[in-house]
């Protein structure tokens, strides 16, 4: 039993704890475990999708990650596999007889991956304007080979792979390709056909001069139909972005729409694009190798609601306002609406978002604190955080909900080059 000093200790420690916490904070942090593996620095992204689970019984997570490479400024690519009972094992992904190595290019060089149907491992890893660089295993679980030659256009180069499971195991692919000699880079959409095992390019989805395509995200709903969210910069790059868009496609008709069900042809332009946060007052598309101040957006990702409705997490820096607030935009009958979730601090480049069954949660990182990575609820007319890694400077995430309703989550504490699996 502790005696009167330890628990003094102990409560004034809690005490300490809280106050570096966001105003409404909650306690209960997310089961964590350490990936037993060594990350490299290099694994951090806000676009990347390097989280998958499987099962509903036995199930099992895969988190593909940059892993120290041979020499200083490089990286190899594993994914590190988690079974049903809680043992790790780590996959590396092979470019004929050597684990697959790319120079480090922080918010570029970073992998993405899914399991299709068949049950066979695709990993996108290390495309900045380059040419592909893409493997698959050839086995069910087995470890994955450079199948780059079976991509559609080989003369694509290639930026932002984020890749999504369809209900009938094909998979998607929402990537930027640069058209720099025509002064734009075009959203473009590819399809794995899993019975066929080939893939195909289905359409440039956003396109418009003088401008670039970021891809944020990909998610399914129910009916079948893929929900597409990308923003847009100035030609050629910036980090920061504009006019955060969303499209709809359903396989299963070949046709694009608005979130209303408004038909659309693609590729979308900013004339035709469904806006989901649009242009303040002073806000402007400026090109830049930094960021250049004032309003726009960094940072998205999108969920479905019960009704099949999407449902987006993202970073806005407001007018006036020198940091990024995490907003939530959802669709209704009277267009979309958006909410301010949290904006008592900066925030970096992190952000997911899930669905219960009954709400929505938003998963996002502050820049500074002994605490760094929360997931927010509403809770009445307002919104409230609960730290999920306390003490721990996680610094980037993904979030995936898993078959049993469970929030996997993959997070990254750059300083100490770890990263841990969650349960939320």
């Amino acid at each position: 039993m502790m005696n009167w000093k330890s628990q003094l200790k102990t409560w004034i420690a809690g005490l300490a704890l809280a106050s570096l916490l966001p105003a409404g904070t909650g306690s209960a942090a997310a089961t964590l475990t350490q990936v037993p593996y060594a990350m490299d620095s290099s694994n951090q992204a806000g676009w990347w999708s390097p989280l998958e689970t499987y099962g509903t019984g036995l199930e099992y997570a895969y988190m593909a990650y940059n892993a120290p490479g041979s020499t200083a400024g490089k990286h190899k690519v594993y994914i590190a596999r988690r079974d049903g009972a809680g043992a790790w094992s780590n996959i590396p992904v092979m470019d004929g007889t050597a684990v697959a190595e790319y120079a480090d290019d922080n918010g570029h060089n970073q992998p993405s991956i899914a399991r299709d149907g068949s049950g066979r491992f695709h990993v996108f890893a290390s495309m900045h304007d380059s040419a592909w660089h893409y493997f698959r295993s050839d086995t069910v679980g087995g470890v994955p080979q450079n199948h780059s030659a079976d991509m559609p256009d080989q003369t694509m180069k290639v930026t932002y792979p984020i890749v999504t499971t369809a209900p009938n195991g094909d998979l998607y692919l929402l990537v930027r390709s640069s058209q720099d000699a025509a002064g734009k880079r075009n959203g473009v959409l590819l399809r794995w056909d899993n019975a066929a095992s080939t893939w195909s390019q289905i359409a440039v989805i956003a396109s418009t001069l003088n401008r670039s395509v970021y891809p944020d995200d990909l998610a399914f709903d129910a009916n079948g139909d893929l929900h597409i969210l990308f923003e847009w910069a100035y030609f050629a790059a910036s980090p920061l972005r504009h006019q955060l868009s969303y499209l709809k496609y359903s396989p299963s008709t070949n046709a694009f729409s608005k979130a209303d069900g408004t038909p659309v042809s693609v590729p979308v332009s900013l004339t035709t694009a469904d806006i989901v946060q649009p242009m303040a007052p002073t806000e402007a598309y400026v090109q830049s190798g930094s960021d250049p101040g004032g309003p726009g957006v960094q940072s998205a990702k999108l969920t479905v609601d019960s009704a099949n409705r999407p449902v987006i997490a993202y970073r806005y820096r407001e007018e006036g306002s020198t940091t990024f607030s995490v907003k939530q935009a959802t669709r209704g009958s009277a267009g979309w609406s958006l909410q301010t979730v949290y904006d008592a601090s900066e925030t970096t480049a992190a952000i997911d978002v899930t669905w219960t069954g009954a709400q929505s949660r938003v998963y996002f990182v502050t820049a500074a604190g002994t605490d760094r990575a929360f997931m927010a609820v509403q809770s009445g007319t307002g919104w409230s955080q609960s730290s999920l890694a306390p003490g721990i400077p996680i610094q980037r995430l993904a979030v995936e909900r898993n078959a049993n309703g469970v929030d996997i989550l993959y997070l990254v504490d750059i300083a100490n080059l770890k990263l841990y699996y969650g349960r939320n």
